[in-house]
């Protein structure tokens, strides 16, 4: 009878989880670096345009790193996949925001509707980035 986990897949398992924790950990505090607003801060002070557009930040750079780990042939793979997959959303983050002017301010003064787009935006380029990691 097979064993449904191994001591080796758990081990597995915590290194690529922590690796891919890791990963979005430090893109998200980038993203946070390069926001002109203080979305934690926002947050924290009930700013739901700021939650939602942060929330989507988290999916859109979690997507990526998904594939990365998914496709990977070793940790490092993952590792280097995981972190320009976290570079290239970081840029298209940045674009966004100054194609879009307003943007920031809007999310500062809690239009929803900015969270919103703000989120789709992320979301939609996290997709096209986790489809473009093949192995």
């Amino acid at each position: 009878m097979q064993q449904a986990i191994t001591l080796d897949s758990f081990v597995a398992f915590l290194t690529y989880f922590g690796a891919g924790l890791g990963v979005l950990f430090v893109a998200a505090a980038i993203v946070l670096l390069v926001t002109p607003h203080s979305e934690i801060k926002l947050i924290r002070a009930g700013n739901t345009a700021a939650a939602i557009a942060f929330g989507g930040s988290l999916v859109g750079l979690a997507l990526p790193v998904h594939s990365a780990i998914s496709h990977s042939v070793s940790l490092l793979d993952a590792l280097i996949w995981g972190l320009v997959a976290a570079v290239v959303q970081v840029l298209a983050f940045l674009v966004a925001r100054i194609a879009s002017g307003t943007l920031s301010k809007q999310i500062d003064d809690n239009v929803v509707s900015a969270g919103i787009f703000s989120a789709a935006i992320a979301i939609s380029m996290g997709l096209v980035n986790a489809a473009a990691i093949t192995p």
